[in-house]
């Protein structure tokens, strides 16, 4: 029982891990010595348990908030330097900017003063926020489609929005690589009537990114009008469906502000850890938290009939299976994303000079988990020696989750993480 509650923990708070069966045996090259051997057999759960890494609050919370962690962590290294970014990325100019979709039609909200059009003054929390005033006339067909094409417009944009910073700098787009460079991270989120909608992070460098300082000419207010006429002229053509054709641009409110040290709240200008915090918030979030959708794929649409969703999500859904029957529609697979309401891009990505990567993150927690399971076993303080260890290793798939005994033992004895980061808060 101690050794299976050791494994569990382990863990982290992971609920729903990978089961693997297999093995992995270390080999001194030189002389053929054994070092070390782990068979899944001898396991106390009877299987190599490994993190889910699921992105996803309603799947599992422990590894949502790693994700979110790690997210936080790379806004942070872009903004303020950290991780193998300089820290003179501080003084480069930038902006943070929400990009949001169009109107396909009024919904039920929460405006700063009056009253919704429907003329009641909504809770916070009221289930008709987001909501089409009349679902008979919401265009569900063109707001599927939007988020189909969002990632399309997202490229779109940055490829303008290079063009638009090099206009302003008076220089050619073949001489702007050589004097900046256009750094970004983003991350989409949903809107409560289940749009996409995208905030980012913006920085100017110059031409070797975050490592070269900006020129002279760059200014944040100068990328925060680049950004504007990039923005407005993003377009993607869509689809012709029975005789309408569709094409796709970013919607009118478009949210600059420039980063700089002052508090997130109110008009007052941006921090650098505020922005990271409301960045990374929406890496965890897909539409079942907004829009109170699913969070897995369907296979039939006569599931839906016994799912628990409001009428608007529903319809959503509904209209992304139909439309993904159309064969002219055939490369957006709208069926296999009906449940993410036709979106399928990533949720956070980032061009590659903006700072660390989440692969570098997980790499170091990696070798920092074998240095302590090194550590564990007797072994040097610093692990095997790469150059001189040969590691043999096969695992095949056996699962996923864990059984109700075991359930109930990491409930029991894994420590509330909560807890923890309220002690470190205080």
């Amino acid at each position: 029982m101690p050794a299976l509650v050791r494994q569990l923990r382990g863990l982290g708070g992971c609920t729903t891990p990978i089961r693997l069966d297999g093995h992995r045996t270390e080999i001194h090259s030189g002389t053929g010595e054994i070092l070390h051997e782990l068979h899944s057999a001898d396991l106390p759960a009877g299987n190599l348990l490994v993190r889910c890494n699921n992105r996803r609050a309603t799947r599992c919370a422990s590894c949502a908030e790693i994700y979110r962690r790690d997210t936080y962590q790379l806004i942070t290294a872009g903004l303020r330097g950290g991780k193998g970014t300089p820290e003179r990325v501080a003084t480069h100019p930038r902006v943070f900017a929400t990009f949001t979709a169009p109107s396909f039609g009024p919904v039920h909200n929460r405006p700063a003063s009056g009253r919704c059009r429907c003329g009641t003054r909504h809770a916070e929390d009221a289930p008709e926020l987001g909501t089409p005033l009349d679902p008979d006339t919401y265009d569900y067909e063109a707001a599927v489609l939007w988020n189909a094409h969002a990632s399309k417009i997202w490229a779109r944009f940055s490829i303008y929005l290079r063009r638009e910073v090099a206009k302003r700098a008076g220089l050619s787009q073949r001489a702007f690589r050589h004097h900046a460079r256009v750094s970004f991270a983003k991350v989409a989120e949903y809107q409560k009537r289940g749009a996409i909608h995208f905030h980012a992070v913006i920085r100017i460098d110059g031409p070797e990114g975050g490592d070269s300082p900006p020129p002279a000419w760059a200014t944040a207010e100068l990328l925060a009008d680049a950004i504007r006429a990039a923005g407005t002229a993003a377009e993607v053509p869509g689809p012709v469906i029975d005789g309408r054709a569709y094409d796709f641009a970013f919607g009118r409110q478009l949210d600059i502000r420039a980063i700089r040290s002052a508090d997130f709240d109110g008009p007052a200008e941006l921090t650098d850890r505020a922005v990271a915090a409301y960045v990374a918030k929406y890496a965890t979030k897909g539409a079942e938290i907004a829009t109170g959708t699913l969070d897995r794929p369907l296979k039939f649409l006569a599931e839906l009939a016994q799912l628990d969703i409001n009428e608007h999500a529903r319809q959503l859904i509904r209209t992304a299976w139909h439309l993904g029957a159309r064969r002219e529609l055939a490369d957006l697979r709208l069926r296999a994303w009906a449940h993410m309401l036709g979106f399928r891009g990533h949720f956070s990505t980032k061009t590659r000079r903006y700072s660390t990567t989440l692969g570098a993150l997980r790499e170091a927690r990696a070798q920092w988990r074998r240095l302590q399971a090194a550590m564990a076993r007797g072994d040097d303080a610093y692990g095997p020696d790469e150059d001189t260890t040969l590691v043999l290793a096969h695992w095949v798939f056996a699962g996923i989750g864990l059984s109700r005994g075991e359930e109930w033992l990491a409930a029991a004895f894994t420590p509330d993480d909560t807890e923890g980061e309220n002690t470190r808060a205080r």
